[in-house]
């Protein structure tokens, strides 16, 4: 084999490994790849490496991440014919499964922009049929109803709308000074029940504290009083039951006189502590008692003594 042949021949090696090499292609896995074969849907390819026929084959990558997209501002008019200027943020992604990645190539040309569009056009329908208070205040219904209703119409592309986002609602100029107006005095007056709750509060404790003082002075008072009463019952048994002895023992062991002595004495210890003095038109004590039913006169000469 000659030279001429061997370079032909090396040639042809190294245009069909260019012509290999450049069929041979890499799929991230953010990535699925669509491929088309002589201008017709061949299949869905996913991540890793893969072969096409080069000049025949051509594979279109798609991107399966969530994404988001800015809406520019739109100045839409709401039920109450308040110009309301909205800000929009959109976040969508293409369905991973084959036929949503078919659908997403097939079923809309550039669904990127059409994305904005729709979202653009579902502003105005959603938010223009609520009064502005309702715009303002309630932005996650509104952020639900927007993204249900791009749903439906981008559900036949293979994309899914994550979630919608109204980022700044600004009404016109003296709308807003009308409302901070209005959120000054709503303040005013919350403070205004707020002090009022609290020194009503403060008052009711303060009454509450005086009456339980009250209650406690008088359940003290009380218990004293008992105290003493019990403490001058228990003197005045302990008393009558030490006459009562007395009386016993010298009906027992004294006669005559030494009786009236020995009840004389305990007659005298008594009276110095809680004995009972008869009053009568003759004096203070003509006669002492010493039981229930017995008496003991006291001579008048004595008693002077």
């Amino acid at each position: 084999m000659d030279l001429l042949t061997m370079g032909v021949i090396g040639f042809f090696v190294v245009v069909l490994l260019v012509i290999i090499a450049s069929g041979i292609r890499i799929i991230r896995p953010t990535h699925k790849g669509v491929i088309e074969r002589l201008g017709r849907y061949r299949r869905v390819q996913g991540q890793g490496i893969t072969v096409i026929i080069p000049f025949i084959d051509k594979m279109y990558p798609v991107n399966i991440t969530e994404r988001i997209t800015d809406i520019e501002t739109q100045e839409i008019i709401t039920q109450d014919n308040l110009n309301a200027m909205v800000d929009l943020q959109v976040y969508y992604k293409v369905r991973p499964d084959d036929d949503s990645v078919k659908k997403s190539q097939y079923n809309v040309w550039d669904y990127k922009t059409q994305i904005i569009a729709l979202a653009r056009t579902t502003m105005r329908n959603v938010i223009g049929n609520k009064p502005f208070a309702d715009v303002n205040s309630k932005r996650n219904e509104l952020n639900v109803m927007l993204r249900f209703t791009m749903q439906q119409e981008v559900d036949s592309w293979g994309i899914d709308i994550v979630r919608c986002e109204l980022k700044e609602i600004r009404p016109p100029a003296n709308v807003q000074d009308a409302m901070n107006n209005v959120l000054v005095a709503q303040n005013t007056k919350n403070a205004a029940i707020d002090f009022a709750t609290a020194t009503e509060t403060k008052a009711d404790g303060e009454k509450r504290a005086v009456v339980k003082k009250a209650e406690g002075d008088k359940q003290s008072a009380i218990l004293r009083a008992e105290g003493q009463a019990t403490a001058i019952q228990k003197v005045a048994d302990a008393d009558a039951y030490q006459i009562k002895i007395v009386n016993e023992s010298a009906e027992k062991y004294f006669t005559g006189n030494a009786q009236k002595l020995k009840r004389y004495e305990v007659t005298q210890a008594s009276l110095e502590n809680n004995s009972k003095i008869v009053i009568t038109e003759e004096g203070i004590t003509p006669v002492i008692v010493l039981g229930k039913e017995e008496v003991i006169p006291i001579d008048k000469k004595e008693a002077k003594k």
